[in-house]
């Protein structure tokens, strides 16, 4: 009986191992993403710094193109 209970410790050890080195992973594409869409929103920002972001700096001011 005690044999039992260690084979099966053992198997739910070796998936516990398993998911636990999936969800590692997992973290690591999502930290990829995220550092990834961090450049590009700097890079957005930029890009709209240097172009001006607008005329006149305030959309409630600006006209609508169908007038």
């Amino acid at each position: 009986m005690s044999e039992d209970r260690i084979t099966n410790l053992e198997i739910k050890l070796s998936f516990t191992e398993d998911l636990i080195e999936k969800l590692n992973q997992i973290v690591y594409k999502q930290q990829q993403q995220i550092e990834f869409l961090y450049r590009e929103l700097k890079s957005i920002k930029e890009q709209a710094s240097s172009t001006g972001g607008g005329s006149s700096g305030n959309l409630k001011d600006e006209i609508p193109p169908h007038y």
